[in-house]
């Protein structure tokens, strides 16, 4: 049962990684190449979408990597589990604090109402979106190591 739980806290922690990489790197340089309206449309709707989704996946990948490493306790890799599930932590509080604020406002925007900084506050969510996806890689990697 315990190697299921690890298993499958690997797959959905993998899956996150997966999703934002492709956000970071194809999702909004598809989105990029697109004209200004569309370009902001496509990004308000995909925080629309994702920022209904992603709590709940962040939060669960958090508490499946917390239920291994204390079913696991004293056994060897437990310190990468903790720490990979640290740095899930982590990444939530990035999220709360920089990127969903950013989001919360965006998710609303229109060509016609939004601010004129709009390009600026989408580059710095992009910004920080990329430290957040480095420390989910990095936690990714210590939870696969563990898994060995």
């Amino acid at each position: 049962m315990i190697n299921a739980l690890e298993v499958f806290t690997v797959v959905v922690v993998g899956l996150l990684v997966g999703v934002e990489l492709s956000v970071a790197f194809i999702i909004n340089r598809i989105l990029g190449a697109l004209p200004e309206d569309s370009y902001q449309l496509g990004r308000a709707h995909g925080g629309r979408m994702l920022g209904a989704l992603m709590p709940f996946w962040y939060i669960g990948s958090v508490a499946l990597a917390v239920v291994w490493a204390v079913a696991r306790w004293h056994d060897a890799g437990t310190g990468l589990v903790v720490t990979g599930a640290g740095l899930l932590v982590l990444s939530v509080v990035l999220s709360i604090a920089l990127l969903v604020p950013i989001n919360n406002r965006s998710k609303t925007w229109t060509p016609e109402n939004r601010p004129a900084d709009w390009r600026e506050q989408s580059d710095r969510w992009d910004r920080y979106h990329y430290g957040r996806v480095a420390v989910l890689v990095a936690a990714f990697a210590l939870l696969v190591t563990a898994l060995v």
